[in-house]
């Protein structure tokens, strides 16, 4: 698993993770309708071994209706990790990491996964420390041009839980997005979107996406279209 993703020429990676213990969740498979030749073929990957976060059902339904509505993109949702061998994912130009945790046998909550394998912490940019603000804050858009922020302002407002990294990304990836740390009544560069180029491919993370309410946001659709689009690009 881990020689397949490193082959992986595109990863989307959602929400970084809850420390907090959790239920392993139950292989299973949604597949959505493919939509037309050319668009890229995404594989969300759900799987949880921590914390489980309620949102999950909510972000599988809104990649579908996403991928329906704008025939962007195809999506295969899964919690069945044998779907990642090297075989099955030839089928797909993206693999997307949502809401994931724990020590899986090879993926993440984007960053509280796999703090054993140095690769997918090069890949993720950072691994999660912790998540002090669960409140409404400002996110600042660092940059309007990348295909992720298109469409969402300089700024937004939202109730989120926000998290800090064990270390700041900034100066080894591109940073997209940042919590306006006094927003929150702190202080300091906090990073929450970022995209790099990695081996062959590219990695884009998102931390955002604790609540429902995240997902329904048209901003935070607008990003993960966008997301996807630029990361199976060539």
């Amino acid at each position: 698993m881990r020689r397949a993703l490193s082959a992986l020429f595109a990863v989307f990676l959602v929400a970084g993770g809850c420390s907090s213990s959790g239920q392993p969740s139950s292989p299973s498979t949604v597949t959505q309708p493919p939509a037309p030749a050319a668009t890229p073929r995404v594989l969300m990957v759900t799987t949880t071994a921590g914390f489980r976060h309620d949102s999950i059902p909510t972000a599988r339904q809104v990649m579908a209706t996403l991928a329906a509505s704008t025939r962007a993109f195809s999506v295969t949702a899964t919690e069945d990790l044998s779907t990642l061998g090297a075989e099955n994912l030839r089928g797909y130009d993206v693999v997307m990491f949502a809401l994931t945790s724990g020590e899986l046998p090879g993926v993440h909550s984007a960053t509280d996964t796999l703090y054993e394998w140095p690769d997918y912490g090069r890949l993720v940019g950072a691994y999660f420390k912790e998540h002090p603000w669960t409140q409404q804050g400002t996110v600042v858009v660092e940059d309007a041009s990348h295909p992720a922020n298109a469409g969402i302002g300089d700024r937004f407002s939202l109730v989120e839980e926000f998290y800090t990294f064990q270390d700041n990304p900034r100066g080894r990836v591109q940073v997209l997005l940042r919590l306006d740390a006094a927003s929150v009544g702190a202080a300091g560069d906090y990073p929450l979107a970022w995209a790099q180029s990695f081996g062959a491919g590219r990695t884009y993370y998102n931390a955002l996406g604790h609540f429902p309410s995240t997902w329904m946001d048209p901003r935070f659709q607008r990003q993960l279209a966008g997301a996807i689009a630029w990361t199976a690009s060539r």
